[in-house]
């Protein structure tokens, strides 16, 4: 049963940014409420320990991609409002033990009950609710932590759970650098082709290159080759992260010096391998490479993207190799890209064709500094409910009123991030 934390404090909140962004377009604000709102009063409930299980909309389980996303916008109220702040606190509590259950997760119940996709060919508990490895499940979990320290410099939730989960991270980071020693395996004997890896489990052959192997891609779809650039480079800075915290805030030399090695050698390979030519024969990063040759070029609407590396911090928006690859996703060149009567932008092969992604049209706006695109995402995201004042995960770009998940509370929320960032309110990282 979940719980409402929308209070007092939160209503003025969303009153204030409702009222600043009148003159920029009364739909703004009207949109922020129900989005904003929409979290904290229909999504998480207090686990048996006290810890906060975040649902990530219409499906009972606790991603811990979702979950980060679902309350990075409330940082802005944290720092004064110390209710928030201890909510945000125990939702990473929740997913850092979630993290000691199976770091390979990427999906949880909220109680041992066996709910789930128990049947996949994998080693399935019943705290679990899909075991696809997915590099940010990893990731976010930490990028939470560390904002909320940044943010309000709480520190609670660098406890033994943490540290034990940090340890995990680490162990299955490197193994992962040498899948073809792994243990892990996945096959989905149901649903779409997408939800299994092929060679008895194992993914498309790989050779070392550095980086992490990902089975699966951050829609949840399996990998066509074994190492997903994007969610490198986010490893790439959580671990940067982790060298912070265990050297300022704990006192963990072995960790730190674990972090950098890995940081070191999974950048050297995105470096090394993780680039391709578009059609004009110029250096962009690939989506997926496999370190035998082979490499795609597209995007995908989920973040972590290629569109979304300076957002998350792996490199400047200026960046050469960043501005390149950034103009040949956001044109047909890439072929999750879609452009219609109300819209243009990305998509991803977990949708239909022609669908795009809000989360997508966020990440537009939310690597650029020009106010520009950024009140043109807005005013896209406002225009394309579909009646509904709420994002989904995807829509077409045609007709607003065909689109898929009608409760998706990441999507929600990084509309919220965009609307408070254009109004000056920003995420210190």
């Amino acid at each position: 049963m979940t719980t409402n934390y929308v209070d007092d404090q939160v209503t003025a909140f969303v009153a204030k940014i409702s009222q600043l962004s009148q003159d920029l377009d009364p739909r703004y604000g009207q949109v922020f409420q129900q989005t904003f709102l929409n979290t904290l009063a229909t999504t998480i409930s207090d686990d048996a320990a006290g810890r906060a299980f975040i649902l990530t909309g219409d499906i009972p389980a606790m991603w811990q991609r979702d979950s980060t996303a679902q309350v990075r916008p409330y940082l802005v109220l944290a720092r004064e409002h110390p209710g928030i702040a201890d909510l945000i606190t125990r939702v990473v509590q929740r997913q850092f033990f979630n993290m000691t259950l199976d770091p390979y997760a990427n999906a949880f119940n909220e109680t041992a009950n066996g709910q789930g996709h128990q049947s996949d060919q994998t080693e399935m508990g019943p705290w679990i609710w899909e075991r696809k490895f997915e590099i940010d499940s990893l990731c976010y979990p930490v990028q939470l932590a560390y904002l909320l320290y940044r943010n309000t410099g709480v520190t609670e939730q660098f406890d033994a759970t943490f540290v034990n989960g940090v340890r995990a991270l680490l162990r299955t980071f490197a193994v992962e650098q040498h899948h073809d020693r792994s243990p892990y395996r996945f096959v989905r004997t149901k649903d779409r082709p997408e939800d299994s890896l092929v060679r008895d489990g194992r993914g498309t052959p790989v050779a070392e290159t550095g980086m992490i192997w990902s089975g699966f891609r951050p829609s949840d779809d399996a990998c066509e080759y074994g190492y997903l650039v994007p969610a490198n480079m986010f490893a790439v800075v959580i671990l940067g992260y982790l060298q912070e915290i265990f050297s300022s805030v704990l006192d963990e030399p072995t960790i730190v010096a674990t972090a950098k090695k890995l940081q070191q050698e999974i950048r050297t390979g995105i470096e090394t391998y993780g680039y391709t030519q578009n059609a004009n024969g110029e250096q962009v990063y690939a989506y997926e490479v496999d370190g035998l040759g082979h490499a795609k070029l597209m995007d995908d609407g989920n973040v972590p993207s290629l569109l979304s590396a300076p957002y998350l911090g792996y490199c400047d928006l200026f960046d050469d190799n960043y501005m390149r690859t950034r103009q040949t996703l956001l044109s047909p060149e890439n072929p999750y890209y879609y452009s219609g009567k109300l819209a243009a932008g990305q998509g991803s092969p977990h949708t239909p064709v022609n669908y795009i992604w809000p989360i997508a049209i966020v990440m537009e706006g939310l690597t650029t500094r020009a106010a520009g695109p950024q009140l043109q995402a807005l005013q896209t995201l406002v225009q394309t409910t579909g009646g509904t004042d709420l994002m989904h995960e995807s829509f077409d770009v045609n007709d607003d009123r065909r689109f898929t998940r009608e409760w998706f509370s990441w999507a929600n929320m990084m509309y919220c991030e965009l609307l408070l960032t254009t109004l000056g309110f920003k995420i210190e990282r």
